[in-house]
């Protein structure tokens, strides 16, 4: 990990920080416990939303997803908040291309502009620019294309 992201990352990004802390433990216990949910037909997809900002769904779901990647699993953390983004802050990347990139632009969706972490297996799509009607963009049909692009990345080296 570069020295930025290190930086980025060490307060809030525990499982990376402080490995064997009982907090990592406890992202572990859900990372197991999500993937018995449905032993047949394995996890692909998990949306974490609240009612509320700054409820610590990105650092929560950040935790999460080092690791899932830390469990050989390889990891797409898409930050969908275009209002508030925070994901890119926590790995230390930019949020300038990212989600709303394949949302407008059709190469983006055969070449998702996908940032390396320093967390092996794990990578972020960050949110890109921000919209003037974010609701309008998540509602709407090209979602399930963006969806079906980055499922098909996920899997490509399985």
């Amino acid at each position: 990990m570069t020295e930025n992201r290190a930086a980025a990352s060490s307060d809030l990004l525990v499982t990376i920080s402080n490995p064997r802390s009982p907090i990592s433990e406890a992202y572990r216990t859900l990372r197991t416990n999500l993937q018995f949910i449905s032993p047949d037909k394995p996890l692909q997809t998990l949306l974490v939303t609240s009612p509320g900002p700054e409820e610590g769904k990105s650092t929560m779901l950040a935790n999460l997803a080092v690791t899932m990647a830390q469990g050989e699993k390889r990891v797409i953390l898409v930050d969908c908040d275009l209002r508030r983004p925070s994901l890119h802050r926590l790995f230390g990347l930019t949020h300038k291309k990212g989600f709303t990139t394949m949302m407008v632009d059709d190469k983006a969706l055969n070449d998702p502009p996908l940032q390396e972490t320093g967390v092996a297996g794990l990578q972020v799509l960050a949110s890109g620019e921000l919209p003037p009607s974010p609701s309008d963009l998540l509602g709407s049909r090209r979602m399930d294309r963006v969806l079906a692009a980055l499922k098909e990345r996920g899997h490509g080296a399985d």
